[in-house]
């Protein structure tokens, strides 16, 4: 055993698994779509449960099922199993990149050991500083490093009382529907596999008893290209340092928020009395959200703002696509506003300039921006100026309808949702399920010190939330 970067975290074992079988189409590249290469210079797509469960042989009854759920999960997923890689055509000063299934390491499965509790890692203020290392080991990349690093990682560590298992997945070739797929995926073939054979480690009994699993949900590979372009997008770079870059956000303080279903409920309720009923909860929490950071930063009241919205649109274009399809469907959306109209608007009005935001990308809109994007591929900047965060901004990511506390593997219901460094920025906001359901939401908020420090402070926001 060895100490990683991170001094709490102990390195125990790492292993690379690759599919179970081959399948044809893995012989062929996987093209990514001009929407999947926006992707390039971000950071990767990190997202982890914590269970207050720990089986009595980690060895037999977690990892090595875990090994062969792998095996047979990637069969289905097979692109992330491979690697990035890079067609250069100097005379256009371009290049094309996409995904090949043949020459991939398969995907990194780590065991590490901490010492510490399920309530060490719960009970801290802020998300405990810990959390990042349960993800790849705590190791920074951007997605274009899937040309050496595994396009997907899988952490299982050891807690005194519990394990958590954090998935770190490659943006390029997916978004966050598509991650939650595989994650569902991974547990439904984990729990169809047998424990009987596991306490003599016989790896091979066990793979025979497995022979049996099914899908219920199969991967659909259909990236969408507009009529007259790809598979092959080049990109107009030729070398690595034209578009890629590593952006550092700074200190910021990271924190859950509870929001109950009695409160989700009071907030609709309270917008929709100025909207004749057409505001929903999503609409009116962005809007309770993006007017309390705004309130607590003190901005000058002329200043214009932005809220921004990572919006899946595989149902919003004709014919829609399937939410079995894998890989990136999402637009963002924008709604401006200046601060002294934002704050003299009431939470009603403010959901609806969000709601006009949301209901302008529809199917015309979203082919019209596919087209460009097609036409003039690009890679975005990243950082504060940016194409995905504007300065006193707020980006709200995330669903509350991903089916995030489903995947059990075997250790019953997940008691928190985690994610790592990955993405983070002043005014990022990722939305989970809360974990009684019921519509409740939990709300991961990053701010910089001081802004959070008013925010807990502000009483209209504190009294709408409870600490998670």
């Amino acid at each position: 055993m060895e100490e990683t970067n991170h001094q709490q975290i102990n390195f125990f074992s790492e292993c690379s698994i690759k599919p179970k079988y081959e399948v044809k189409a893995s012989k062929q590249p996987h093209y990514l779509a001009s929407i999947d290469l926006m992707f390039l210079s971000l950071d990767h797509m990190q997202k982890g449960l914590l269970f207050h469960a720990k089986p009595q042989n980690i060895q037999s009854q977690l990892l090595d099922k875990l090994k062969i759920s792998l095996s047979y999960a990637l069969v289905y997923f097979y692109p992330l199993a491979g690697q990035l890689a890079t067609q250069k055509f100097p005379d256009e000063h371009a290049i094309w990149v996409y995904v090949d299934c043949t020459t991939g390491p398969g995907a990194r499965l780590i065991h590490a050991v901490i010492d510490f509790s399920v309530s060490d890692l719960l009970s801290s203020c802020d998300i405990h500083p810990v959390v990042p290392s349960l993800f790849d080991l705590g190791e920074k990349a951007v997605n274009y490093d899937g040309h050496t690093r595994p396009l997907l990682s899988v952490q299982v560590t050891e807690l005194i009382d519990g394990v958590f298992i954090g998935f770190t997945m490659n943006h390029c070739l997916a978004d966050g529907t598509s991650l939650w797929h595989f994650i569902s995926t991974l547990s439904e073939i984990f729990v169809q596999l047998k424990d009987e054979n596991h306490n003599d480690n016989n790896l091979t009994k066990t793979e025979v008893s497995s022979m049996d699993i099914t899908v219920s949900r199969k991967p659909i590979y259909k990236p969408y290209f507009p009529e007259g372009y790809g598979p092959i997008i080049k990109l107009p770079y030729l070398e690595p340092d034209e578009f890629v870059y590593r952006f550092d956000p700074g200190v910021l303080r990271e924190r859950i928020f509870h929001f109950s279903s009695k409160t989700m409920s009071i907030l609709k309720a309270k917008a929709n009395e100025e909207c004749d009923n057409v505001i929903s909860t999503f609409q009116a929490l962005s809007a309770f959200i993006w007017t309390s950071i705004t309130r607590v930063r003190n901005l000058e009241p002329s200043i214009r703002i932005i809220c921004s919205f990572a919006l899946s649109w595989r149902t919003r274009i004709t014919p829609p696509f399937s939410q079995e399809c894998f890989g990136n469907y999402i637009e963002g959306v924008q709604c401006a506003s200046k601060v002294r109209d934002l704050l003299g608007l009431g939470l009603g009005s403010t959901a609806l300039l969000i709601r006009q935001s949301v209901e302008s990308i529809d199917d015309t809109e979203i082919q019209k921006r596919l087209h460009n994007y097609a036409k003039a591929p690009y890679v975005p900047q990243t950082g504060s100026r940016s194409a995905y965060y504007e300065p006193n901004g707020v980006l709200i990511a995330g669903s509350a309808k991903f089916d995030m506390y489903g995947p059990e593997f075997g250790l019953g219901k997940a008691v928190a949702v985690l994610a790592g460094y990955a993405n983070k920025d002043d005014g990022k906001v990722t939305l989970n399920p809360g974990r009684k359901g019921g519509g409740s939401v939990d709300a991961e908020i990053c701010l910089k010190p001081e802004t959070m420090n008013a925010l807990e402070s502000d009483e209209e926001f504190m009294s709408s939330v409870s600490i998670k």
